[in-house]
C-alpha cells in the first residue's frame, strides 16, 4: 500500500523537481520529439539512447520516474538534495537496493493551459506496462491517459462553488476542477488511488480537495454539487474467472451497467443549474441502438447532450482492451481473453460498442429543453470545453425565442466557418454546398442554396428576417415558406456554433 503522504516530504519533492527543471518541455528537449512520442507508446529505448550517459538531475529523474528505470543511488541523492533518497522511499516513490534505487511509481510532468493560464504539474501514478515489463496488477492506478485528457478537454470553463469527481484515480480531474471551483470532493473505490490523489495535491500545492472512499455516489449520499466530472471505469469486461478486473477501468458490473448507473444516478446530486460531464461506453444490441439505450438512462428532469464518437465491433473492442492490459497478441492467454469477451457479448446479443461524451444539466427553472443524442466524429486535440459552453449559452438563449424573435435577431457567422462548393464539370450551379467548421467538433454540413445564402449574409448587420425576405426575392420563392424552412435550421446552427448572436 502506498504510504499516507507526508506534507513536508511532498514539499521537499516539489522543490527538488522544480530545481531540476523537471518539466514536460525539458524532457522532450532532452530526449527529442521522436523519443517523446515513443515513450507515450510504451517504448523507452529511444529515450534512454538519447540521454546517453548524462548524469544531471533532469536526466536522472527522467530515467527514474519518467521512464521507470533504476538509477545509481549516488545519482538519485544528487538529484534530490532536499528530499533525499530516504525521503523518497518514505513517500513510497522508490525502493533502495544497495547502491541502486528502483522506482516504485512514476512521477511525470503534465503541462496544460486553460482560461486561468498555463500550469505544469507533477502527477504520480503506478508503474506502467513498460516499466513492469508485463501485464498490470488489478489494483493499478493509472496516470494521465488518453481518456483523462479527453475529459479534461471537455470540461466547461465556468466557475462554481463545489464539484464532485467520481472515480478520481490519480486525481487529475480533481486538480483540474479545483482551478474553477472552491471545493472538490474526489471519490474512488481504491484507497491506493485516493492516496495518489492526496499525494499529487500536496506535491502541486493544491488545497480544497477532499477524498472519500466508496463506490459511485455512496460517499456523497444526500449532497448536491455545481459540477460533476467522471471518467468512470467504463470498460465492458466479462465477469468470468480468469479475466483480470482492473480497478482503473472495470466497474465490476455486467455490460454497460456501470455507465448506466452513473448517468441515471447523477441527477439527484446536481444542484439547480449544475452540469455533469462524463465519458462512457454503451452497448448496441440486436434491435436496440446504443444511443437509445443512453436516452433511456437519462432522468426526465435533466437536459442531455450525448455525443458518440465511434462504434467498435465486438472483436475490435475486445482486442483493444486485452492489449491495454499488457497481454501480448499471438499468445494463448491473448486468444483465451478474446474468446471470453466475444462469449460475453454473444450472451447479450451485442453487435457493437459506442464510445462518447455525456453532458447532463439540471435546469434552473422549468423542464428540460435540451435533448441531443448525436454521432460526431470530427474534432481534433483542441479543448472542447469553451465550445460546449458557448453552445449551451446559445441553446438557452434561442430556447427563449419564438420564430418571430429569431427572425428579428441579428446574427454573425462564426470566424472558423468556411464554405465549399462542388460543381460537376460544365455546370454553373453547384451540386453540393458544404459549411465546414474549423473549431469545435469540426462539423461539416451539406446545405441548400437558401441556407448557404443566409449564412453568408449573416455579417452582424441586418436581422435574419430581412435577410430571408431578400433571399426569397432573389430566388423567386415564397418568403413565408422560406422562413418556415430556414428558421428551425438557424436554431441548429446557433447551437452547433456555425452562427452566433451579433451582440455576444
Amino acid at each position: 500500500m502506498l504510504p499516507e503522504p507526508d506534507p513536508q516530504l511532498c514539499q521537499a519533492l516539489a522543490d527538488d523537481l522544480r530545481a531540476a527543471g523537471y518539466t514536460s518541455a525539458a524532457l522532450r528537449d532532452a530526449w527529442g520529439t521522436q523519443a517523446d512520442d515513443a515513450v507515450a507508446r510504451g517504448l523507452r529505448r529511444p529515450a534512454t539512447r538519447a540521454l546517453g550517459d548524462r548524469g544531471d538531475a533532469l536526466a536522472v529523474l527522467g530515467r527514474l520516474w519518467g521512464l521507470g528505470l533504476p538509477v545509481p543511488r549516488g545519482d538519485a541523492e544528487a538529484a534530490l538534495p532536499t528530499l533525499r533518497v530516504d525521503g523518497a522511499a518514505a513517500l513510497g516513490l522508490l525502493e533502495i537496493s544497495g547502491d541502486a534505487v528502483t522506482p516504485a511509481v512514476l512521477v511525470r510532468p503534465q503541462a496544460f493551459a486553460d482560461d486561468e493560464g498555463e500550469v505544469e504539474w507533477w502527477i504520480a501514478s503506478d508503474l506502467d506496462e513498460a516499466a513492469l515489463e508485463g501485464p498490470l496488477p488489478e489494483d493499478h492506478v493509472l496516470g494521465v491517459g488518453g481518456a483523462s485528457q479527453t475529459l479534461a478537454r471537455l470540461q466547461l470553463t465556468r466557475r462554481a462553488r463545489s464539484a464532485l469527481d467520481i472515480g478520481t484515480g490519480c486525481g487529475i480531474q480533481a486538480l483540474r476542477l479545483r482551478r474553477l471551483v472552491d471545493r472538490v470532493v474526489a471519490t474512488d473505490i481504491s484507497e491506493r488511488a485516493l492516496r495518489f490523489t492526496r499525494l499529487n495535491a500536496l506535491v502541486n500545492g493544491v488545497d480544497g480537495i477532499e477524498t472519500r472512499l466508496g463506490s459511485l455516489f455512496e460517499p456523497v449520499a444526500g449532497e448536491t454539487f455545481d459540477r460533476v466530472a467522471s471518467n468512470p471505469p467504463f470498460v465492458i469486461t466479462p465477469r468470468v474467472a480468469g479475466v483480470p478486473a482492473y480497478e482503473y477501468r472495470d466497474g465490476g458490473m455486467e455490460g454497460d451497467s456501470l455507465v448506466a448507473s452513473v448517468i441515471s444516478g447523477v441527477g439527484e446530486h446536481l444542484a439547480p443549474g449544475a452540469v455533469a460531464q462524463s465519458l462512457g461506453n454503451w452497448e448496441y444490441r440486436w434491435g436496440e441502438s446504443g444511443l437509445d439505450r443512453v436516452r433511456g438512462w437519462v432522468g426526465p428532469s435533466l437536459d442531455a447532450w450525448v455525443i458518440e464518437r465511434e462504434v467498435l465491433d465486438p472483436l475490435a473492442y475486445a482486442e483493444l482492451w486485452v492489449r491495454d492490459g499488457g497481454t501480448v497478441p499471438g499468445t494463448p492467454a491473448y486468444a483465451r481473453l478474446i474468446d471470453a469477451w466475444l462469449d460475453d457479448f454473444a450472451r447479450r446479443g451485442v453487435t457493437g460498442v459506442g464510445f462518447g461524451y455525456v453532458l447532463l444539466r439540471r435546469p434552473l427553472a422549468g423542464g428540460p429543453t435540451l435533448a441531443r443524442y448525436e454521432r460526431v466524429s470530427g474534432g481534433g486535440e483542441s479543448a472542447f470545453g469553451p465550445h460546449l459552453s458557448a453552445s449551451l449559452a446559445a441553446h438557452d438563449r434561442a430556447a427563449l425565442l419564438d420564430d418571430e424573435d429569431v427572425a428579428a435577431s441579428v446574427l454573425r457567422v462564426a470566424p472558423d466557418v468556411t464554405e465549399a462548393r462542388h460543381h460537376r464539370p460544365g455546370e454553373e450551379d453547384p451540386s453540393v454546398i458544404e459549411l465546414r467548421q474549423g473549431g469545435g467538433f469540426a462539423r461539416t454540413l451539406e446545405v441548400d442554396p437558401g441556407l448557404a445564402a443566409l449564412v453568408g449574409a449573416c455579417d452582424g448587420d441586418l436581422p435574419v428576417g430581412s435577410l430571408v425576405d431578400a433571399i426569397a426575392q432573389l430566388m423567386e420563392v415564397d418568403a413565408a415558406a422560406l422562413r418556415a424552412d430556414l428558421l428551425p435550421r438557424v436554431r441548429e446552427l446557433l447551437v452547433t456554433g456555425f452562427l452566433g448572436f451579433a451582440d455576444d
